[in-house]
This record gives C-alpha cells, sequence and structure tokens, in this order.
C-alpha cells in the first residue's frame, strides 16, 4: 500500500517523523556511493528495511533528495511495481561511476556509504529529538 502524499506545507515544516529522517540521511549520500534500505533503518532507528523502502516509495516530488542511491541488501536495484524506475535508477547510479556486475550487482564494500559521521550524525539526532519534543 503506498503511502499518501503530504504537501509541502505539511511535509517538512517542523517535520522529523520517520520518513523524513530517512529523507534527511538519503540526502547525505554523496554522488557515487550507495546505502541500502537496512542501513538507513538502523541510522534513523525504530524501523524496519520495509519501512524505509516505504518511505522512499511515498517520497514526495518536492524533496530533493538521491533517491536513486538507495538500494536492497543484495546490492541490486530494487524492482518497482508500476513503471521503469529501476531501468532509470540503473542509469542515473552509472552515471555517477557506480558499476554493476553482470549479476546485476553493486560491490557494496567498493560503492557502499559508510554513512554520516559521528559529528553529523549527533546533529541530526538532536535536531530530531528537538522537534520530536515540540
Amino acid at each position: 500500500m503506498r503511502a499518501e502524499r503530504r504537501d509541502d506545507a505539511t511535509a517538512r515544516k517542523g517535520s522529523t517523523g520517520l520518513y523524513d529522517r530517512i529523507y534527511d540521511l538519503v540526502a547525505l549520500i554523496p554522488r557515487g556511493r550507495v546505502a541500502t534500505y537496512g542501513q538507513l533503518a538502523a541510522i534513523a532507528g525504530h524501523c524496519t528495511p520495509r519501512m524505509a523502502g516505504y518511505a522512499m516509495a511515498a517520497m514526495p516530488f518536492f524533496v530533493r533528495a538521491p533517491w536513486h542511491r538507495v538500494i536492497n541488501s543484495q546490492g541490486r536495484v530494487s524492482l518497482r511495481r508500476i513503471g521503469e524506475g529501476h531501468d532509470e535508477q540503473r542509469r542515473r547510479l552509472e552515471a555517477e561511476g557506480v558499476t554493476f556486475d553482470r549479476r546485476g550487482r553493486i560491490d557494496l564494500e567498493l560503492f557502499g556509504w559508510a554513512g554520516p559521521s559521528r559529528a553529523r550524525l549527533a546533529r541530526l539526532e538532536a535536531r530530531w529529538g528537538r522537534a520530536l519534543q515540540e
């Protein structure tokens, strides 16, 4: 079931719900690197890889985050139910220098994102915590 899209006014104005935390993390993934749904879930906290996938599927169009840099734990682009998004995702990754093996997998040792620095994560967690308490 696809989550309902929110408009700009309600989605970002002081909101730090789970999806927003995931989008904050995705925005940090550098060009030429990838992260897995499970990795995002672990960093965001109180989340499963499937929930991270739902968040990515529900990402509003106005959120400027590199959605194409999020892949599954096998190093593959996840197939979409609708459309050709997986082909677009692969094209975008290849344009950034990410390579796929003959089985369509990305080497996570080579292209995997190490995650945010401790300092950056601490700033994010502080912001998330303050907003959740307000």
